[in-house]
């Protein structure tokens, strides 16, 4: 009698760590909905409230889709997940934080998937960055907005080699930079920026340093200073093209290329120099137009071609 009591405390310890184990298993794909509790499963039926709420719930390389309009707050993603709002309109307040955080700093396929997403940082206090990237593979960011920021609308600055996509998105009102590409000691970006919008913002955007950067049938207008600003401070290896886009009506410089650090700086005429600051005054267009300037230590061109103003 007493192995049989025995026998059964065992098989109920096990069962009920079995069932333990259900309860906590990931879902690879999770839901949010404006009228969810994030103390649900996130499931289709039973959805969560917020994104933050979803996260813990979705497993590596999951998906978190919203099932109808709603404000979802802010993320912290520290491993790979797309967030889906598709469909509907997804949106979250970052007032006084970032809207959404990439941390990723273990693992392999360490990607983040941004798509239909408006992110606003309004409030007593500004949020700091739309998109705050620090570590991870690669980021893409579809179809997305970022509006009113007190820094940047995209913060893109890796630890270790990392791509960054944006793709018919549209980022304004960042007291910084609307897309600020910085990569940290250690780090390089690769970034194409196609088909998007950054206007309005106290800059457009930034590239320094370990940066290989084309921007193709964009719009960067109206901001507050540069346009495009390329800043070689390290003479490290930076590339910036642009291709079939719009600069147009930046108060200060459209496309500004500011070299440090380069011995024997010189342009394709050979003639030394340290700074170029091509300056396009507003409503002239330029079709075709290619300007290359390089140097063989600095390995850093900046090529403008199609429409820039």
């Amino acid at each position: 009698m007493k192995s049989v009591r025995a026998a059964a405390a065992v098989l109920f310890a096990i069962l009920g760590l079995s069932a333990s184990s259900f309860v906590h298993a990931q879902a690879t794909r999770t839901w949010v909905s404006g009228v969810g509790d994030d103390a649900n499963p996130c499931s289709r039926t039973a959805p969560c409230k917020t994104f933050a709420g979803a996260i813990s719930k979705t497993a590596a390389g999951g998906e978190i889709d919203a099932l109808d309009p709603g404000g979802y707050g802010t993320l912290t993603i520290t491993k790979p997940i797309t967030v889906e709002g598709t469909g509907t309109l997804a949106s979250g307040l970052g007032s006084g934080v970032n809207g959404f955080i990439v941390n990723i700093t273990t693992g392999t396929n360490r990607n983040v998937v941004l798509r239909n997403i408006s992110s606003d940082g309004s409030g007593t206090t500004l949020g700091t960055n739309g998109v705050r990237f620090i570590a991870g593979d690669s980021l893409t960011v579809e179809n997305c907005s970022f509006e009113q920021y007190s820094g940047h609308g995209i913060d893109f600055a890796p630890n270790s080699l990392a791509r960054l996509i944006v793709i018919n998105s549209t980022i304004t009102q960042a007291g910084s930079f609307g897309i600020n590409v910085l990569p940290v000691v250690g780090g390089t970006a690769r970034v194409s920026i196609h088909n998007s919008t950054i206007s309005r913002n106290a800059n457009g955007i930034r590239v320094q340093d370990s940066s290989n950067v084309s921007i193709v049938n964009s719009n960067v207008t109206n901001n507050t200073t540069d346009g495009v600003f390329a800043n070689s401070v390290l003479a490290a290896g930076l590339v910036v093209v642009v291709e079939g886009s719009e600069i147009t009506h930046n108060s200060g410089i459209g496309l500004r290329a500011v070299r440090r650090n380069c011995a024997a700086d010189r342009d394709q005429r050979g003639e030394p120099h340290q700074r170029l600051s091509p300056r396009v005054k507003d409503g002239g267009r330029s079709l075709g137009r290619r300007i290359r300037t390089a140097s063989s230590i600095c390995h850093h061109p900046l090529v403008v071609e199609g429409q820039a103003a």
